[in-house]
């Protein structure tokens, strides 16, 4: 509960009790000295509830002390029945107020009824400081659990740098006994790819639009050492261009694709399509399926499983990752769906 709501729901009912002997008296009038030592009763009732409230509750009951805490509430309830009820008898006397009876049975019946009162404010005041424990509880749970899950989303990001690098720099090196002037340019197209790794990746989110670049740019650092047997191809259709998505959440996708999907002596193909709408992200990938022999162990499938868990992490029950190759075996497919 919002702390000034609960703070205007504490004065609300203080506001209610202290003037509530007004709404009891019946004739004329009633003097202000007599109003205030009527207000007894509430300023009982607000000691008991506050004393327990902020005290006996959390100091007592809460740390498991409960004979302790019933013990103090018996023994303060029980006073103040008594000394409230000779106090009312005594500001009724001295004002002149007519009582209905006055024998020791009503003196009985009116004690036991101001305990029951105190005893109900007793109760209600545990029961709120309780429920305040366990609503703090519940945040500092809350709170740490989302602490955990940057963290571990923090450190899957930062995972997903060097193994990003690792596997560009190792296309970059085989592009140099090539031609060294297309490894020079593919040098130049990864310059401008690290701002996006050493800033944006750092956020939370990033635009599609950022991410989309960053893919293309990806893209065509790729086809520098691609042969022109490789058919590449990147769809892209976004509604909205401010939608956002968390980053680099699609890479490693891509970077499969391009491990398994292209072949040095056979046609291959990826095709990659991402669509947004303002309420879901689509990302398929298609590529020709290329398996590595058991020999060639480069990533050890780290990239994939960051996938996963990052999706887990960052859309929990909101997406869904349907991948495998058709029937002939010849065609691997992953496509991500992500509710916004």
């Amino acid at each position: 509960m919002n702390r000034h709501l609960a703070g205007l729901c504490h004065v609300a009912l203080w506001a209610f009790m202290f003037l509530s002997p007004l709404t009891f008296w019946r004739g004329t009038g009633i003097k202000f000295m007599q109003y205030l030592m009527y207000c007894m009763q509430p300023a009982m009732l607000m000691i008991v509830f506050y004393l327990n409230y902020l005290y006996l509750a959390p100091k007592l009951f809460v740390a498991g002390k409960h004979r302790y805490d019933l013990l103090i509430n018996l023994a303060m309830i029980s006073v103040f029945s008594i000394t409230l009820h000779y106090w009312t008898d005594f500001t009724n006397d001295l004002f002149g107020v007519r009582q209905r009876f006055d024998d020791t049975i009503n003196d009985v019946t009116n004690i036991l009824r101001e305990g029951l009162n105190f005893c109900i404010f007793a109760g209600g005041s545990t029961a709120l400081a309780l429920a305040r424990k366990w609503v703090t509880a519940e945040q500092k749970l809350r709170e740490s659990e989302t602490a955990r899950i940057q963290s571990e989303l923090k450190n899957l990001r930062s995972q997903i740098n060097p193994h990003f690098l690792l596997n560009t720099l190792n296309n970059i090196y085989a592009l140099t006994a090539i031609d060294q002037t297309r490894a020079q340019n593919a040098i130049q197209q990864l310059s401008k790819m690290l701002r996006h790794l050493l800033y944006d990746n750092q956020e939370r989110e990033v635009t599609l639009t950022d991410e989309m670049q960053f893919i293309e740019n990806y893209i065509a650092l790729m086809k520098i050492r691609l042969s022109q047997n490789v058919d590449v191809t990147f769809h892209r259709q976004v509604a909205l261009p401010g939608i956002k998505v968390a980053p680099l959440i699609f890479i490693s996708l891509i970077e499969n694709a391009f491990k398994h999907g292209v072949s040095p002596v056979e046609p291959s193909f990826v095709h990659i399509s991402i669509t947004a709408t303002e309420h879901d992200i689509t990302c398929q990938i298609e590529n020709s399926n290329h398996p590595k022999s058991r020999d060639d162990r480069s990533g050890h499938g780290i990239g994939l499983s960051q996938v996963q868990r990052r999706l887990e992490l960052s859309y929990p029950g909101r997406y869904t990752w349907e991948k495998g190759v058709n029937k002939e075996g010849n065609i691997y497919t992953s496509t991500i769906h992500i509710q916004l």
